[in-house]
């Protein structure tokens, strides 16, 4: 039998690792643009879902942004003591719950308009290569997706 070969455990070699320290590093250059809208990111991120669709069931938004309801629930509380959503139960189905955007969180969106264009500044990407990198990473999500 031969030896195992260790080298596949070098961190170098993992495309895991790159991955999840970008993400963290590119979260963290979010968090003082967000700091000023009191959102995290994760709330930024589900903010700019309802901007974009509107109303939207916990599950649609859980699906959509790839969160279990462990993190979904207590963020969407946050959210609403907030007085950015609202969440009611579905009347098509209690088992749903309804999310809204308020007044002042469709309002929100005029200060966060912003944010993309600061986090551009802030990593040294061509065009090319910033799309390069989206198509390959939603080529990703969407084989997870159909998990």
């Amino acid at each position: 039998m031969d030896a195992p070969n260790y080298d596949v455990l070098k961190l170098d070699h993992q495309l895991c690792f790159p991955l999840y320290a970008c993400a963290k590093e590119v979260v963290r250059r979010y968090k003082p643009f967000l700091d000023e809208l009191d959102l995290t990111y994760t709330q930024y991120i589900a903010m700019m879902l309802l901007w974009e669709r509107g109303n939207m069931t916990s599950k649609e938004l859980g699906k959509a942004l790839f969160l279990d309801s462990g993190t979904l629930t207590p963020m969407l509380k946050k959210m609403e003591a907030k007085g950015l959503i609202t969440r009611r139960r579905d009347a098509a189905d209690e088992r749903n719950l309804a999310l809204g955007l308020t007044e002042k969180g469709f309002a929100l969106r005029e200060r966060a308009v912003q944010v993309p264009g600061l986090i551009a500044q802030c990593m040294e990407l061509e065009p090319e290569e910033a799309v390069t990198l989206y198509t390959i990473l939603y080529k990703l999500l969407g084989q997870f997706s159909g998990e």
